[in-house]
């Protein structure tokens, strides 16, 4: 697991001295993604660096790496499962290997196979390979999207990538102007989707793509996805028809990831896809598997007793720590680790469980996934419960439903009910999931913001997604949506900063490609919700593994009691940052409008907790990344608790 950085020029560099000056600073800049080793290489047009976290192969997998010709050299952040396996291949084939690392055996996969090298990976990954002859550059992400690559075109045609978005930030050429469109985004759903970033021109390569770039321009294309968009030519004839290959098939996810050669452990958050990682990581290793939990004082969040059960059931050396609201203090760093502005207030806990397993293990393995992957979420059920309204006609719902709920006062029970449910299934489902809703929008924009972003609309990338699933079912566009979006949007980019941010390497099995595969083409979404049970045949599939307490017990998510930190604990920090006239004066929102949130939050009327946090970290971040003018570095005084042990 490694950061990456670097950037390729039109020309020959002027000064080779101040171009490894500036990949230097580029690579110690996200010096927590690899504390282990750095290595550069700036040669012709190309500049390109590391920060290693040694994983595999411990004393030979140094970046970068150049084939045997020294024509191909790599950069890479990642794990490859399947590289004994493929190494075998080539070896067969003629390649010679110098190592032992996955590394090695993507740069000859590359050099054998070209672009198509990534169809014959199996793991999670983010590279860039320079190919010194064509005076090109190949950039690949994992299919899912659990590392990230950013990069951006400059004027002068440099093309400038990296791991972070505050690597990109130490090129003189980044130029970080804020994009109204992804700004509006975020404050919809919560973050920055994909391939938006927060800074106009600036991208994300989107999970299953690979991007070439040779003489100043950039070819993006696709060369997987999430098998949602054509019917299942043979979906199971029954549940028994695929519990035993689906059972294999989780078991293996899990197994070939636990190849390291350093301590590996897992999350263990008390709910279904952890307890059954756990529980299959525990067959294949000979000694107790350490886990990490993250409890609170509030019972209604509060998971522990669920993971004590499953670390009893599994024998496992468990670990807890318990989260309370003074552990907010660290959200400043939180905002450093992101780049962009997040929303996410789950990356607390995320955060602090992963400071904890760093203190014992340098990989983890995590439950991530299975929710979109197997239909988990509970709004899924709440989408199925509203079903009902589709069939009323269209001009009652836009013509009654609609207009009546935009005339109810803010704080009036039931206005957002009838304006969501007036929507079509689609578009009532996204604004479900939006933090500021079409209803609201209007009032917490400023006239000037809302004529800056013009017919800008944050939904209609969503609804694009979702409408390319040829399902008959309505509940895998659903899954593909979250697929696409929240998935690698949200919660791997959560666990990937959090985790990152102490040095540990989080692995998910439950995202396994094969698995995925398997899922989306051979179990029909009448298996994976039943009524209104999520992850049906997930269940079934583990019912001999984990605990019955944990199979039957409601859904609960990874959050924490924000609701109740913001009207005590945080109840001044919060209302301070937000009404202070910096953050007044940004132009974006009313302030009669935030006034209105945190009134009726604070008298109970509604649960305006999302939105308040959502603004919160947004003004957090103007402070770090636009505010600053000297340099985006974290902060001195925030520094030394990344190192720090859990209290």
């Amino acid at each position: 697991m490694c950061g990456i950085a670097g950037f390729i020029a039109q020309d020959n560099f002027p000064d080779e001295h101040e171009s490894n000056v500036v990949l230097d600073r580029m690579c110690r800049r996200i010096a927590h993604r690899g504390p282990d080793d750095q290595g550069t290489m700036v040669k012709g047009l190309a500049a390109l660096g590391m920060r290693r976290l040694s994983i595999i192969d411990l004393s030979g997998g140094h970046q970068p790496m150049s084939g045997c010709d020294a024509g191909v050299t790599i950069v890479f952040n990642g794990e490859i499962y399947n590289y004994r396996e493929l190494q075998r291949e080539l070896e067969a084939r003629g390649h010679k290997f110098k190592t032992n690392s996955d590394t090695e055996t993507i740069l000859h996969a590359y050099e054998e196979y070209g672009a198509d090298c990534v169809t014959h990976l199996r793991g999670m990954f983010a590279f860039a390979i320079w190919n010194e002859q064509r005076r090109e550059l190949f950039i690949a992400r994992d299919r899912a999207g659990k590392k990230p690559l950013y990069y951006t075109v400059t004027p002068s045609k440099t093309l400038i990538f990296g791991s972070e978005l505050k690597s990109l930030r130490e090129h003189p050429e980044f130029r970080g102007e804020v994009d109204n469109e992804a700004l509006d985004a975020y404050l919809t759903f919560g973050y920055v989707p994909d391939p938006l970033t927060i800074f106009r021109d600036v991208h994300k390569l989107p999970p299953g793509h690979h991007l070439t770039f040779a003489r100043g321009k950039v070819r993006v294309e696709q060369y997987w996805d999430f098998p949602y968009q054509e019917p299942q030519i043979d979906p199971a004839r029954s549940e028994e028809d695929c519990l035993e290959e689906l059972r294999a098939l989780l078991d293996e996810a899990v197994r070939v990831r636990l190849v390291a050669d350093v301590p590996l452990g897992a999350f263990l958050s008390g709910g279904v896809d952890s307890s059954a990682v756990v529980g299959l990581m525990a067959r294949h290793t000979p000694q107790p598997v350490k886990t990490f939990s993250i409890g609170f004082h509030e019972d209604s969040y509060n998971e522990l007793k669920y993971a004590r059960i499953a670390a009893k059931k599994f024998g496992t050396d468990h670990h807890e720590f318990v989260v309370t609201p003074d552990i907010c203090e660290i959200v400043d760093e939180l905002v450093w680790h992101f780049d962009e502005p997040f929303a996410d207030s789950s990356a607390i806990p995320t955060y602090m469980v992963s400071k904890l397993a760093r203190e014992f293990v340098k990989v983890v393995l995590s439950g991530d996934g299975g929710d979109e992957v197997f239909g988990g979420y509970t709004r899924y059920a709440v989408d199925r419960k509203r079903s009902g309204f589709a069939r009323l006609p269209r001009v009652f719902r836009q013509g009654v439903m609609q207009p009546l709920g935009r005339r109810l006062p803010h704080g009036a029970r039931g206005r957002n009910y009838i304006y969501v449910n007036a929507f079509e299934p689609l578009d009532r489902y996204i604004e479900d999931i939006s933090i500021f809703t079409r209803l609201n929008k209007p009032s917490l924009y400023t006239s000037d913001f809302r004529r800056q972003l013009g017919t800008t609309e944050a939904a209609a990338r969503f609804r694009e997604y979702a409408e390319r699933s040829r399902s008959l079912d309505s509940l895998d566009p659903l899954l593909y949506l979250d697929s696409k979006t929240y998935l690698p949007g949200d919660i791997l980019t959560k666990v990937d900063r959090m985790s990152m941010a102490i040095s540990l390497e989080a692995r998910a099995p439950l995202l396994d490609h094969k698995l995925i595969e398997f899922v989306c083409t051979r179990i029909p979404a009448s298996m994976k919700m039943k009524g209104l049970e999520t992850k049906h045949i997930f269940k079934r599939a583990v019912s001999d593994l984990v605990p019955a307490e944990i199979l039957n017990r409601p859904k609960q998510g990874f959050g924490v009691p924000i609701d109740q930190w913001i009207n005590e604990q945080l109840r001044e920090r919060v209302r301070g940052t937000l009404t202070e006239p910096r953050t007044l004066q940004r132009g974006y929102v009313e302030p009669r409008y935030v006034n209105l949130l945190f009134d009726e939050h604070e008298r109970g009327r509604r649960d305006h907790s999302m939105e308040l946090w959502a603004l919160f970290m947004l003004e957090l971040w103007q402070r770090t990344f636009v505010d600053a003018t000297v340099s985006n570095a974290l902060p001195e005084r925030l520094s030394a608790n990344l190192t720090g042990a859990v209290a």
